[in-house]
């Protein structure tokens, strides 16, 4: 298997070294065998074949790069496709297929990293196909996946037989529902099919203890908002399932990235960097269940403030820019000031809750990057900033999830009820402030810093909505807090431009609602430096976006 190239294997070791990471592994790994082969099976449609990413692309992303590689270590078996399938017909090394990327490279890598034993995939998969019919293991229909996909592997693994090779079936990775939401029948019967499918799995395979590994679908897209009660309605198939099921797991995916193409941009295809980190969510959780997961821990020693001083809380908030969807930290050293960034900053106490609780911080760390791809969000450039003009203590507290649009952060939330984060956001809030009093301080709570959700700008009805829904999320925020004159400072950046979106103009929209409240400050015409792909701001823009908001609070104190 070929590593990252070097100067990213170089520069992240230079970043853990700055960080003073604490690295040590949660669980002991449950089974010491470190010669048997562990063959994991991937399988699904469109966004398990990896649909719309690019291998050319994959150097963009530094934690991801060298990817495009063969990783001759991982042995690999497939068939990808529906009328025109590509098929390897026996093992070969790990490698993209079709030029396009798959989340089997990533997951295999980092699995690879983790343990000694060898790894093998076999993969089948192909786009618009359903459960409760190509699928289908009692009745197949359509392109007859099932029983495609059973042979595969029979077959695969009856050549690890003739050559004496060892092996067991680890685990399998399933990303599918997207096609079964447009047949009625399909769609009501996602759970039970579901659960029928896992176990004539399990029962073909004659392998009663066959883990499940159920990806969520693509919900950071168009789909996301104009098919949101189907995508609902399949996501609760697979929770009743993977409730049920103690070998079953519910993958999150929707705080991954999306690639944005063109028009108003959001497809139901998760793009290269979405497929990297889909296949580094499988290899967390399989990690995380063999005890190989290992936990990042940054202590805050000593406590940076002495007992009975105030301090100054800062709430950050919102979405995929809030969050850093694209700034990777191996960048930052090509920003001027960007090192500096890097290092955690122990006088400023920061705690976090990111992708909707995908991760979280156990307490109070020093202010340092943490996002789980690598990432960082405006948060280092905005306490930086403050930390160099602003008298006094400082205390920053983020919560976000990319994956969300403004309707789930409002009180009423939307049918999806399972997306409403708000509940979540006001305790986050009440509960970074009951900590920093419960460690003697006095807590001046200076404003929530929302960055305006990017999703939302490129779906008619939403963008339409944005500016109500963010007055109904600011009114009771300020009710639930018992914060009548609670400051929100609320930045934009400019939204999609397109014809079919841009008669409604959100931004005037907002700069309403602003005039009318005295304590609601709308920071707009943001000086970012422009993004490579519409929406998603990358590392230099992040940075500078971090220090807009600290401007914007500065200059309206």
């Amino acid at each position: 298997m070929n590593p990252c190239k070097p100067i990213f294997a170089i520069c992240t070791i230079v970043v853990i070294l700055c960080l003073g990471v604490i690295v040590k592994p949660l669980f002991a790994e449950t089974s010491e065998d470190n010669k048997t082969l562990r063959v994991f099976i991937f399988a699904g449609q469109s966004n398990m074949v990896g649909s719309d990413s690019k291998v050319k692309d994959i150097h963009r992303f530094p934690p991801f790069a060298g990817l495009e590689e063969p990783q001759s270590d991982v042995r690999f078996s497939y068939s990808i496709g529906r009328e025109n399938k590509m098929e390897s017909n026996g093992w070969v090394d790990l490698q993209p297929v079709n030029n396009v990327v798959g989340p089997e490279l990533s997951f295999a890598r980092k699995v690879s990293a983790a343990i000694d034993a060898p790894i093998a995939v076999i993969k089948c998969a192909a786009g618009g196909t359903h459960l409760g019919g190509d699928w289908n293991p009692e009745q197949p229909l359509g392109f007859k996946m099932y029983p495609l996909a059973l042979q595969l592997i029979q077959d695969s693994l009856a050549k690890l037989d003739q050559q004496k090779i060892k092996y067991r079936i680890e685990g399998f990775m399933w990303h599918q529902g997207e096609n079964d939401m447009f047949n009625a029948e399909y769609m009501d019967a996602y759970g039970s099919n579901l659960k029928k499918f896992l176990a004539r799995w399990r029962k073909d395979l004659k392998t009663p203890d066959l883990r499940f590994y159920i990806g969520e679908l693509c919900t950071k897209t168009i789909w996301g908002m104009d098919l949101r009660p189907r995508m609902y309605a399949i996501s609760q198939g697979q929770k009743v399932v993977t409730t049920a099921d103690p070998l079953a797991q519910y993958i999150p995916t929707s705080h991954v990235g999306v690639e944005i193409g063109g028009g108003v941009g959001l497809h139901y295809h998760y793009g290269t960097l979405g497929q990297l980190e889909h296949g580094d969510n499988y290899a967390t959780a399989y990690l995380d269940t063999i005890g190989k997961q290992q936990a990042v821990v940054k202590p805050l020693k000593p406590w940076p403030y002495q007992k009975g001083e105030s301090v100054k809380l800062f709430i950050l908030a919102g979405h995929r820019n809030m969050e850093g969807e694209r700034a990777f930290i191996q960048e930052l050293g090509a920003i001027p000031g960007g090192m500096k960034l890097l290092q955690p900053d122990p006088t400023i106490a920061y705690r976090y809750s990111l992708g909707g609780g995908y991760k979280t911080s156990n307490s109070w760390e020093p202010l340092a990057p943490s996002g789980y791809y690598d990432t960082f969000g405006p948060e280092l450039s905005f306490g930086q900033t403050l930390s160099q003009k602003l008298p006094g203590n400082i205390a920053i507290a983020k919560f976000t999830h990319s994956g969300t649009q403004i309707i789930d952060w409002t009180p009423a939330g939307s049918v999806a009820k399972t997306r409403n984060i708000y509940p979540d956001f006001v305790e986050f809030v009440r509960a970074a402030q009951q900590e920093l009093t419960a460690k003697g301080q006095t807590v001046e709570l200076q404003g929530i810093f929302y960055h305006v959700g990017e999703n939302d700008m490129s779906f008619h009805p939403y963008r339409q909505q944005a500016a109500e829904r963010l007055a109904s999320l600011i009114a009771k925020s300020r009710e639930d807090l018992q914060r009548p004159a609670l400051k929100w400072y609320v930045s934009q950046q400019a939204p999609t431009d397109d014809e079919r979106v841009n008669k409604v103009d959100v931004v005037t929209a907002i700069s309403e609602i602003a005039a009318a409240d005295d304590n609601l400050i709308h920071l707009k015409d943001l000086a970012i430096p422009k993004q490579e792909k519409k929406l998603v701001i990358t590392t230099a823009g992040i940075v500078k976006l971090g220090e807009l908001i600290a401007e914007g609070y500065l200059g309206n104190r």
